[in-house]
């Protein structure tokens, strides 16, 4: 849906805090008698709502409710309100009429495409497992929802999709996405999106606890204890030159660097794909650990930023190639089988444990490691991998009693010198770790991580 502007919106700065700041109007633009009326209304029966916006950059630069709100007659969601169509959404097509290059990002943006969860085994065990109700305030409260029109009452939302604030929303007029995720209305405020808690809503829990895992690392001491030090309301935001005492999410994934822009594609200087039960390198991934690499350098030597990369990637092919891609080979053997009691998924106790292990601890596992958060990495993450791959995920495989399987197994614990201590004398581990006759065999983790 494309809004209609009612007031003059030269002053207005881009959201995501360019690289410099367009000085301000001595006089901002007042509303016209449209906005005039809205804001008379908001200021007595929303006063906070109204403080926020009257404080925002919005308020400062003469952008009304209006401006944003309006609506055209036709659009799926336009009503009349006191003598004006206006609609409920503000989506990335009406914020994009000024923030045109932002929207597109976003609109090409991994974040974008979150409302994908609404056909995927997350959603299905929510329905199922679950319940609609949880589906709603739970999964669609982060991922986004599909917003329908209340069939009860033409042109309002359901009140099953509204509100709601995905990153993935997909909005009545085809759009995808909600800026609002990140720059909460009414304020929308650069310094907010770019502190960690807002991205902390959905980027935590046991399945993808990057705000945990952010918190215990070093990056995330030394930002809550400088945190004053951050210059977060500046309108240019170049890390090493603007701030420097620890970066945020947003400074890794979106902010402006020496050499690169602000960007709202938050996968550009992604390499892995770190949510799948077996990790991939992402499309063009040599470039974008270029990208990332280039804000570590910011703070970090090259020897420095060559090891932690290093160290990264091989536990992330540690936990590929030890425990997931064999848990995965063997889960498959399973199902091909025909002998899973129940036909429905996760009505086996066996897709219970698998489903954790990559799931859950599979991913705590290679973020812990990605955002150097020791304790995930090891306790919340391949010790319980381990621990379930071993003495949960093998046992209950072995109790269905497939040939294929058994063997598989058989040959995994005897042969495979990385799983092969099983039975073995402690004191003899012991004294190959000593000499570095166990290490060998994760030497090829560290050559392939480097891409050698």
């Amino acid at each position: 849906m494309m809004r209609i502007l009612a007031g003059s919106i030269v002053f207005l700065v881009a959201l995501s805090g360019a690289m410099t700041a367009p000085a301000r109007a001595a006089e901002p633009p007042a509303p016209d008698d449209v906005g005039k009326k809205c804001l008379t209304c908001h200021q007595r029966l929303s006063p906070g709502l109204y403080r926020q916006w009257s404080a925002s950059r919005h308020g400062e630069s003469g952008v009304s409710c209006i401006d944003c709100h309006g609506a055209e007659s036709g659009e799926p969601d336009a009503f009349e309100h006191h003598g004006a169509m206006v609609a409920t959404l503000v989506t990335p097509n009406d914020c994009g009429t000024c923030h045109a290059e932002e929207a597109e990002q976003t609109a090409n943006s991994y974040h974008a495409k979150a409302g994908k969860i609404l056909d995927s085994k997350d959603a299905y065990l929510a329905h199922i497992v679950g319940g609609e109700p949880i589906v709603i305030t739970g999964c669609e409260s982060c991922h986004g929802t599909k917003v329908e029109i209340d069939p009860d009452s033409p042109n309002r939302l359901a009140s099953k999709s509204w509100p709601n604030s995905g990153i993935g929303r997909i909005n009545p007029d085809g759009s995808l996405g909600s800026c609002s995720a990140c720059h909460t209305r009414h304020g929308f405020t650069k310094a907010q999106a770019r502190q960690p808690e807002s991205c902390a809503k959905c980027h935590l829990g046991p399945d993808h606890p990057q705000k945990e895992v952010y918190e215990e690392s070093k990056h995330g001491n030394t930002y809550y204890t400088n945190i004053d030090e951050m210059n977060l309301d500046s309108g240019r935001w170049v890390v090493g030159e603007d701030y420097y005492v620890a970066p945020t999410c947003a400074t890794c994934h979106m902010s402006a660097t020496r050499r690169q822009g602000v960007s709202h594609d938050v996968g550009l200087r992604i390499a892995w794909n770190l949510r799948a039960p077996i990790s991939k390198r992402k499309d063009n991934w040599p470039e974008r650990r270029k990208a990332m690499r280039e804000v570590c350098s910011t703070c970090h030597g090259s020897t420095f930023t060559d090891g932690f990369f290093e160290q990264f990637d091989a536990t992330v092919r540690l936990y590929d190639e030890k425990f997931a891609r064999p848990a995965t080979e063997i889960m498959n053997l399973v199902r091909a089988s025909g002998k899973l009691e129940n036909p429905a998924a996760f009505s086996n106790d066996i897709e219970w444990i698998y489903w954790e292990l990559w799931h859950h601890e599979g991913r705590r596992a290679r973020h812990g490691a990605a955002m150097m958060g020791p304790d995930y990495a090891w306790w919340h993450g391949i010790y319980e991998v381990a621990k379930h791959f071993y003495f949960k995920f093998l046992p209950a495989a072995r109790e269905y009693d497939i040939e294929e399987v058994d063997a598989y197994i058989d040959d995994l614990l005897e042969n495979d010198p990385m799983h092969n201590w099983l039975g073995r004398n402690t004191d003899q581990l012991k004294q190959e770790i000593r000499t570095g006759e166990m290490q060998k065999a994760y030497e090829k983790l560290f050559e392939s991580s480097a891409g050698k």
